[in-house]
């Protein structure tokens, strides 16, 4: 594995919930629909797999944040949507909140804007 890969894993990492929880806010989904909708939305810059998805959808059920509903897709099929509970919109603007000070944060450190005390 390469070292931008290894950069870029590690930042999706720590912003997987967030951007899950995002998307859920403005409507239930499905896991493949999920995956879908963060690749469009980031123009492509964030991308999960299928299956490295599941790992954050299960604790953010753990954690009582999404709750999951199995819905009927077809004849024969079933798909498990995903919710976002009261307990995850509370979490979700926490989340943001702190995600935007550390953003801002790191931008200063990078753009060397030091308050000079």
């Amino acid at each position: 594995m390469s070292v931008q890969c290894d950069i870029q894993e590690n930042l999706k990492r720590g912003t997987m919930e967030m951007l899950i929880l995002k998307l859920l806010s403005e409507e239930d989904m499905y896991g493949y629909q999920i995956k879908n909708e963060l690749a469009a939305r980031s123009h492509g810059a964030v991308t999960i797999r299928e299956g490295s998805l599941y790992a954050p959808l299960y604790r953010l059920i753990e954690k009582k944040y999404i709750a999951e509903e199995r819905r009927p897709a077809g004849v024969r099929r079933i798909r498990v949507y995903y919710h976002l509970l009261e307990e995850g919109k509370a979490y979700l603007n926490l989340l943001s909140a702190e995600y935007a000070k550390m953003a801002e944060g790191v931008r200063s450190i990078m753009e060397g804007s030091a308050n000079n005390a």
